[in-house]
């Protein structure tokens, strides 16, 4: 019977080899072929991977290295220092976030906010604000409030312009009759859209609250989507200091720049000479294409108005001035697919996207046995009730009074999470301090954390389950502990290692050389009068300060009157001037330069052989070669200790000429 197990045992790792053809071996690790292709076409920036022998044998070199690199941060534990943890961490609860929703449910949301998007709403409204923290008797008054107005304005609704007027407190729109002008999918709260899609045209809807407060919406027509477009403009302003003569000399200016243009003048050139729109004249006046919505309403009717592109409207007054508007083009609604992936973008940070994870959580506990015991949370909330929130003792949260509480609070998957790790978590959050006022205190601490734990369950239920998140994961692991393993072996110790550059210095210092050329100062003056000034001091005294310079040619408004560099340079560098102008105490003569300003070379020394630099002089030489030599070694060493074997045969097998 044994001997029949270890032969079926045998017969199964031959099957699975034989799917999986082991590519090559460093050390007593294996590479298969398939893994080796994954990386490869995954690396390959070209359509087409190149399979010759020559690119599979380099890439194959490097992948192998790389891998040899892995194996020995995983030996030395790199994944356990705490800042790579940290950030190791991190990004898998960022990277978290993309997979922790429902699919099904964001692909309907999707498909929704596409198709409202297909017709356009005229929507007023009226606006109590309630922000959540006020409480339920004040809630529920102020929700009577907007009832007593609903009844008034369903049963007439022309009235619903003066009673926004009167009473709605969006200071936007208020003088404006409550009107909003028309919207679309995804320029409100979801709650908001949903009421304005809901309602029917020419109704007013039941009060309703969002995240401002209490809402009144009047749905007054409907159209289908304009799409988007796009204009230039030339804007005369009215600035409301000059009141009504400035805006009768606004709209003058702007009929002689359209009569301009209409014999002749091209657009661009009146943008320029007219357009006091600071943030589209250099761009001739180009706009970025909008939707509805986006501009002020008597703009954006005025742009989609315009039929052909190069067509020109008459001047149209808002509350920035006049404005003349150039069609450049039209862009209709795109297909869905088209859209998709934006839309995925802008659902993923609009309130929408909670119902898609609220349902993901959902079904993460009905897939994973979850079950709360509501009845054990009642002890620790009596407990914090107690916590007195006066004296020496006052909202002091001591975990001790919580002894003994061990009952379950929920259990998730095979884990049960007791009242015990909850008061610890509540330890850990309130650092020993709670509120002074705390209702709810315990209830909302309870919500963050079963939402930490289900997150969590989430998160490692990921890397078991979805090989995509889990591919993510390890491709960063690798590339985070071989950051921090590679600034180890090489970058860091280059830089720290002060004995070892000063050895590795000492056996090159043939290759840190001087050229011929000179040491001293360079000034560069902003102008002539700059220039002047400065020539002044530096013939009265070539030794003159540097710091005395500045101060005496930089101020406060000119900064930069003069600027300095010093220090030593070598003649086939330094081009500015010939090696003959360059002589030894004694100033240039001044160079004018293309943007205005002035070089000037004080000389203190000139040098005509090659000299040793020092190891201070050629640090950032030294250390760059250092590291590469730091790099070559432990390559080297790493090859010794993971000898690489390929499977020539396998190898071939991939080669395509």
């Amino acid at each position: 019977m044994r001997k029949l197990v270890i032969t079926c045992c045998s017969i199964f790792c031959m099957a699975n080899i034989s799917r999986a053809q082991v590519l090559f071996t460093y050390g007593d690790h294996t590479v298969t072929k398939q893994e080796f292709l994954k990386n490869y076409q995954k690396n390959d920036l070209g359509s087409k991977p190149d399979l010759s022998e020559k690119a599979l044998r380099n890439y194959l070199d490097l992948y192998a290295l790389f891998k040899m690199r892995v194996k020995e941060a995983e030996i030395l534990q790199i994944d356990t220092i705490p800042s790579v943890r940290y950030e190791l961490s991190n990004y898998k609860k960022q990277l978290a976030k993309n997979y922790l929703t429902d699919k099904q449910m964001a692909d309907k949301l999707s498909k929704e906010a596409y198709d409202r998007m297909k017709e356009e709403r005229r929507v007023a409204h009226i606006l109590f604000m309630a922000p959540a923290t006020m409480n339920p008797d004040d809630t529920l008054k102020l929700y009577k409030r907007m009832d007593s107005l609903y009844k008034v304005v369903s049963a007439d609704k022309n009235a619903f312009s003066k009673i926004a007027a009167a009473y709605s407190e969006d200071v936007g729109t208020k003088d404006n009759g409550g009107e909003l002008g028309y919207m679309t999918a995804l320029q409100t709260p979801y709650v908001f859209e949903n009421v304005v899609y809901s309602t029917q045209p020419g109704t007013i809807s039941r009060p309703f609250r969002s995240p401002l407060g209490f809402h009144l919406v009047y749905v007054k027509d409907k159209r289908p989507a304009r799409g988007e477009v796009e204009v230039a403009q030339i804007l005369i302003t009215t600035p409301p200091s000059k009141g009504k003569e400035g805006k009768e000399e606004a709209k003058k200016r702007a009929k002689e720049v359209l009569s301009a243009y209409k014999k002749g003048v091209p657009f661009d050139t009146l943008v320029h000479k007219y357009s006091e729109d600071k943030f589209t004249i250099s761009e001739n006046g180009k706009m970025k294409k909008f939707g509805v919505g986006t501009m002020t309403p008597t703009f954006e009717d005025a742009a989609f108005a315009l039929k052909n592109p190069g067509d020109v409207s008459e001047p149209i007054e808002t509350e920035y001035g006049y404005h003349i508007i150039r069609l450049i083009k039209k862009y209709p609604l795109k297909p869905y697919d088209s859209l998709k992936k934006e839309l995925d973008i802008k659902i993923a940070s609009d309130t929408r996207s909670k119902i898609a994870k609220d349902m993901y959580v959902e079904k993460i506990k009905q897939q994973n046995g979850f079950k709360e015991f509501p009845e054990n949370l009642k002890p620790i909330e009596n407990l914090i009730k107690a916590i007195p929130d006066t004296g020496e003792k006052a909202n002091v949260f001591d975990i001790s009074h919580f002894a003994g509480l061990n009952n379950p609070l929920f259990t998730l998957g095979n884990t049960t999470h007791t009242q015990q790790d909850f008061v610890n978590y509540i330890e850990l959050m309130s650092r020993g301090k709670i509120p002074a006022n705390r209702p709810n205190f315990t209830e909302e601490v309870y919500n963050l954390y079963l939402t930490r734990v289900i997150n969590e369950f989430q998160e490692d239920l990921l890397l078991k389950e979805n090989e995509e998140y889990r591919n993510l994961m390890s491709e960063y692991r690798d590339g985070i502990v071989l950051f921090e393993l590679m600034d180890q072996q090489i970058w860091g110790k280059a830089s720290k290692d002060s004995a070892g550059l000063q050895q590795f210095y000492e056996n090159n210092k043939s290759k840190y050389l001087w050229e011929p050329g000179f040491s001293g100062a360079i000034y560069r003056f902003k102008d002539k009068s700059s220039l002047e000034k400065g020539l002044s001091i530096l013939q009265k005294n070539i030794n003159a300060s540097h710091d005395d310079l500045v101060a005496e040619l930089n101020t406060q408004e000119r900064p930069d009157n003069v600027t300095i560099q010093t220090g030593r340079y070598e003649f086939s560098k330094f081009t500015e001037y010939g090696k003959d102008e360059l002589k030894e105490g004694a100033l240039t003569t001044a160079k004018p330069q293309k943007d205005g300003s002035y070089l000037v070379v004080r000389v203190e020394k000139v040098f005509n052989t090659t000299t040793q630099k020092s190891l201070e002089d050629a640090r950032g030489y030294v250390i760059a070669e250092y590291q590469d030599y730091l790099e070559k070694a432990w390559n080297q060493a790493l090859k010794d200790k993971y000898p690489v074997k390929v499977d020539e045969k396998v190898f071939n097998s991939m080669v395509k000429k």
